[in-house]
């Protein structure tokens, strides 16, 4: 499969699987939390299917579009894996986690504190979304949506 399929696919199964959240899936009152900004396709995505929900975005840098740029605030600049922990406990009612390289040793590291900061993020109950797997032992997976294949993308409800 070419870079440019496997990108389409992972594209595909991660608006299918926020849909399904935004549609289908009982979320708390907490606010949702989006790691990894980058252009802000996701976080305009997730603005448009949750109008009246608080989104938090955390990135790096700030490389957004313009027209996909938080509100003062609600943009968190820094290094995730230290900017992130500062949120643990805000109850969140999903957090989408899309930081993931296609490096495995780079993912590895992000691995090494990404679920944690999930959970402590997460309200009981919460959602995680994610394009790498959040092995966590308050971490229960949940189906994906039809035709999304095992592994494209991660789903989970925080005990």
């Amino acid at each position: 499969m070419s870079r440019l399929e496997s990108f389409i696919r992972r594209l595909t199964a991660q608006r299918e699987i926020l849909d399904l959240i935004c549609r289908d899936m009982r979320l708390g009152d907490g606010p949702v939390i989006e790691l990894g900004l980058g252009n802000g396709r996701t976080y305009d995505h997730l603005r448009d299917r949750l109008p009246d929900r608080r989104i938090i975005a955390f990135d790096r840098v700030n490389a957004a579009n313009l027209r996909s740029l938080p509100p003062e605030g609600d943009l968190i600049l820094g290094e995730i894996s230290e900017t992130a922990r500062a949120f643990a406990g805000i109850g969140a009612a999903l957090v989408h986690a899309d930081i993931g390289s296609g490096y495995d040793d780079l993912d590895e590291l992000n691995l090494r504190w990404l679920p944690q900061v999930t959970v402590d993020m997460l309200a009981p109950g919460g959602i995680a979304a994610s394009g790498v797997p959040l092995d966590h032992p308050d971490l229960s997976p949940l189906p994906l949506p039809e035709g999304i294949r095992p592994g494209r993308y991660f789903l989970y409800r925080r005990n």
